[in-house]
């Protein structure tokens, strides 16, 4: 069971790798960017259990630690217009940064899985995932509708004067 708790994560990382490198040839939408963290927020679900709940502390540890790491997604998260339409730019950094939490994360599994249960663990790390994911993707979508906005202005700028002519 606790091989599981290692390997998981491991095959998580290398999807999201596989899902973001495919993402940067589809253009990128509001719903694209607000679905993940639906989906996700499912996963709360598990505190209904009392192995997975955590204190305050822990609970507070975690989502500021996912709040932490997740200024580094945002700083490498951009986008670019092509075609009129919005794509996320890959970033080399983006590997790096993942592989380097992934490190983190595995690193601070050992250390935690002394002192705290694996049921407590899971919920910490939930709550990080999710406390990284919710500003990342909360800054994409502002950063989305500012570029959007953008491209629907200079659209109706050339349709305008396209009509002109």
């Amino acid at each position: 069971m606790i091989y599981l708790t290692f390997l998981i994560p491991i095959v998580m990382a290398f999807i999201v790798l596989i899902y973001r490198m495919k993402a940067t040839k589809t253009p990128i939408t509001r719903k694209k960017i607000i679905l993940p963290p639906i989906f996700m927020s499912t996963g709360a679900l598990m505190f209904v259990f009392p192995m997975f709940r955590v204190t305050l502390m822990e609970f507070l540890e975690a989502l500021i630690l996912g709040m932490i790491f997740s200024l580094f997604l945002i700083m490498t998260t951009k986008f670019k217009v092509e075609d009129n339409q919005i794509y996320v730019k890959q970033s080399k950094a983006f590997l790096f940064i993942i592989v380097g939490l992934l490190i983190i994360r595995i690193v601070m599994k050992l250390v935690l899985s002394l002192t705290v249960d694996i049921g407590a663990t899971g919920g910490m790390f939930w709550i990080l995932a999710f406390g990284m994911i919710v500003p990342w993707r909360f800054v994409m979508l502002v950063k989305y509708t500012k570029l959007e906005k953008q491209l629907q202005l200079s659209t109706s700028k050339v349709n305008s004067i396209s009509n002109v002519i």
